[in-house]
């Protein structure tokens, strides 16, 4: 008897379950923002705002005995916090203290994703999933991943397809891990290289980085990640030179060169946008209403989120002094339309400002609703867990691949006076610091590496069967010991020198970091680091001993051939007179080493174009190629023009340009490989407005195409030329095409323009 009671009772609550409705937004058949409104109205204003919080996310893990855990500072951050995303979760690098011992690779950090998951969907009243967000400027920044070339390397390959596949990489890496957002590309314009974050970047022009950070964007975005683009705006050209000073811009300027790169990457597919740490005409730019919704919103009609750099609310009263205090100071950005706080030390003590009616409730609800639509339509309340074989995705042959096509398309020959390709059988002497020191090649924003997976100059030499002696000569900074001597031997008895110089952004566990993760100039440590965040320069020369180094390998009178990498345009005139071949590889990544060897002996024809001008000195500055007329004259000591010019660079072979025509809405032109070597050509697109009611800049590259060219071929290469290439900005700011006559030139270079037409609209 009792058995059918209790049989009963238990049919008669699997009866009242059955009948329980589901709530709205834990059904898949709405759409992403009905659920997301339905999930809001359930919210309380603790809530709300944790969903707007993005902390720390490398504090959130441990690992033990070889698997990994959640911490209590997670289980704080979900239960106290009510916390929805985490930034940088699988990050490892000396900031973070997170090393290949200590930090998560694929497989690890795979669990570490299900079990944040896990818990905040178990463990909170609502079940909301958390958002990761990670580092990807040229590859996803955690262990075991694929390193490309850092961004002013990609840019260089003026490829826009092979920037597409580096973006599905990236994208597949993050994804495969729980990734779904990723922070890059940083699209500010860099026009001021003594900025320590000019690797980050795409370049001088504004239309090379919308086509570049477009296509990357495109690929990440086909393999469902986030994109988030840095930074908005006008960062890349800080007064002094300083990361994070103020920009000097005027607004037409702003509207000409530097929003139209976030409004195609946007276009391209990019749903979230970072703030930066610099003002524009008093007005901080995280609390800057004008463009984070005047701009974002109401001009564009931009659907994504809008998130803080870190700590760049806090920034507010901290840096600008323009808060009182931290909760003031999320005040302004909410208010201003950020909608995410990267750092989470400001909108958390919003509460009592919501309740007072500082901050509207409409204004929190709607930064939710961004956060969450996210969330929605990214499947995590649906397939919130991920399968344990997703690991086996990253660092795949086929990613490596991409990745040393990359660092072949961004080699830059900058001079050849016939010494390379090398002959088979040359001895090389290989020396500098950038010879055989993985890091120094791989950049800012890169993980620990197993040296295994690192292809260096002396690797790539050793594994192509060349006959290489390699001998360090010195540091890139430090002058406390060098073997200049044995680096001068080993010259004497080689028939050839590639010396490999310039700079670093490699960080160490010796250096000393803020909270925002940009490192601190510390004379008493002296690290290869002339560059990366937070490392800006008062001159662009070679530091340390490297001048004394190449001065003395030349008197040896052999051949030298000058490599640099680097992560700015350091100052070449030495190597540009003395050098017998120059070459930049700016930092070229994990297949580095591979590319510089089948560059030297002459396995693969170098077509890297310059994305940013050379200068001579910083006295040039700025140099970039499309400033306003009218044409610069020479100084008392120097020419005005800079040592290379941006679109620059050689090749094996020669080319030769014939009958430009602009039928109408494209420009075609004829391109002919007059060399005995097949070959990549950038055929670049200028305009020049002839006369305008406002000034206009010398030329503006408004089309590329990079194509292989048989020897003694000719092929026709048509570029699109649509209707913005003859645009401006007029007298009211509205962008208009005024009536005129116009100048289109094709080229190879901003100065070596081959055919020119003029064109009446």
């Amino acid at each position: 008897m009792n058995r059918w009671i209790l049989a009963g009772a238990t049919l008669a609550m699997l009866m009242a379950g059955c009948g329980k409705k589901t709530p709205l937004y834990k059904d898949a058949s709405y759409p992403a923002e009905e659920r997301a409104d339905d999930l809001i109205g359930r919210m309380t204003v603790e809530e709300k705002l944790g969903q707007l919080l993005c902390p720390l996310g490398w504090p959130m893990y441990e690992k033990v005995n070889g698997d990994v855990q959640i911490t209590d500072a997670y289980r704080r951050f979900i239960r106290e916090q009510h916390g929805g995303m985490l930034w940088g979760a699988f990050r490892a690098d000396p900031w973070t203290r997170k090393t290949l011992e200590n930090g998560l690779n694929p497989a690890l950090a795979v669990k570490a994703y299900n079990a944040f998951q896990r818990y905040a969907i178990d463990s909170t009243r609502l079940g909301i999933p958390i958002l990761l967000a990670e580092e990807a400027p040229h590859g996803h920044m955690a262990i075991g991943t694929t390193v490309f070339p850092t961004s002013i390397g990609l840019s260089a390959s003026w490829d826009t397809e092979l920037l597409r596949e580096v973006g599905e990489v990236i994208g597949e890496e993050l994804m495969a891990v729980g990734g779904t957002i990723g922070y890059g590309p940083v699209i500010d314009l860099s026009r001021e290289p003594r900025w320590s974050r000019v690797e980050e970047t795409y370049g001088e022009d504004m239309f090379l980085t919308a086509r570049m950070a477009g296509a990357l964007v495109k690929g990440a975005s086909s393999r469902g990640v986030i994109s988030t683009l840095k930074h908005f705006v006008a960062y890349g050209i800080p007064e002094g030179g300083h990361n994070g000073s103020p920009s000097h811009i005027g607004t037409r300027d702003l509207e000409e060169n530097v929003l139209p790169t976030f409004k195609a990457a946007i276009d391209a597919g990019a749903l979230s946008v970072m703030t930066s740490y610099n003002s524009i005409d008093g007005i901080p730019t995280t609390c800057n209403k004008e463009l984070l919704t005047g701009v974002l919103r109401d001009r564009w009609n931009f659907e994504g989120f809008v998130v803080s750099d870190l700590e760049s609310i806090d920034g507010l009263h901290t840096s600008h002094r323009v808060a009182k205090d931290r909760q003031q100071a999320g005040e302004l950005a909410l208010n201003a339309g950020v909608d995410v706080d990267l750092g989470a030390h400001c909108f958390s003590l919003l509460k009592e400002s919501v309740e007072a009616g500082r901050v509207s409730t409409a204004t929190l609800d709607r930064a939710v609703k961004r956060v969450l639509v996210r969330k929605f339509k990214a499947g995590l309340f649906d397939n919130p867990y991920l399968s344990e074989d997703n690991a086996r995705e990253v660092r795949s042959p086929e990613h490596v691949a991409v990745a040393a096509r990359a660092a072949r398309e961004s080699v830059t020959l900058l001079k050849n006076n016939g010494v390379l390709p090398l002959k088979a059988g040359t001895r090389i002497a290989l020396v500098g610091p950038n010879a055989h020191n993985m890091y120094n090649q791989l950049g800012d924003y890169t993980a620990p590496q197993d040296p295994a997976n690192i292809v260096t100059m002396l690797d790539g030499l050793r594994n192509a069967g060349a006959a290489v002696t390699y001998v360090k000569g010195c540091a890139v900074r430090d002058t406390r010991s060098h073997s200049i001597a044995e680096a001068v031997q080993a010259a004497r008895r080689s028939d050839v020198v590639v010396a490999v110089v310039g700079g670093s952004s490699a960080r160490d566990f010796k250096t000393r970091y803020v909270d925002t993760g940009a490192a601190v100039v510390d004379e008493t440590l002296v690290s290869d680091m002339d560059a990366g965040e937070g490392f800006d320069r008062s001159t662009l020369d070679l530091l340390g001993l490297q001048p004394r180094l190449l001065e003395e390998l030349k008197a040896c009178g052999k051949p030298l051939v000058v490599v640099y990498v680097e992560g700015r345009p350091l100052e070449k005139n030495w190597a540009a007179e003395k050098a017998d071949a120059l070459l930049t590889l700016w930092y070229p990544g994990q297949e580095g080493g591979t590319a510089l060897a089948d560059v030297l002996l002459g396995r693969y024809n170098p077509a890297g174009r310059l994305s940013v001008s050379v200068p001579r000195s910083v006295g040039q500055l700025p140099v970039y190629y499309n400033r306003k007329m009218p044409y610069s004259h020479d100084y008392v000591e120097e020419s005005q023009a800079p040592l290379y010019p941006f679109g620059y660079g050689l090749s094996y072979t020669t080319f030769e340009y014939a009958n430009l025509r602009f039928p109408g809405d494209s420009v075609s032109v004829d391109v002919t490989n007059t060399g005995t070597l097949a070959g990549d050509e950038v055929v670049q697109i200028y305009v020049r407005d002839l006369v305008a009611s406002t000034v206009r800049p010398r030329k503006q590259l408004c089309g590329f195409r990079r194509v292989s060219i048989g020897p003694g071929e000719c092929v026709t290469v048509t570029i699109p030329l649509s209707r913005s290439a003859f645009e401006l900005v007029n007298a009211s700011y509205e962008r208009v095409l005024e009536s005129g006559e116009f100048e289109i030139q094709a080229g190879a270079s901003s100065e070596d323009i081959r055919q020119t037409i003029n064109v009446s609209l």
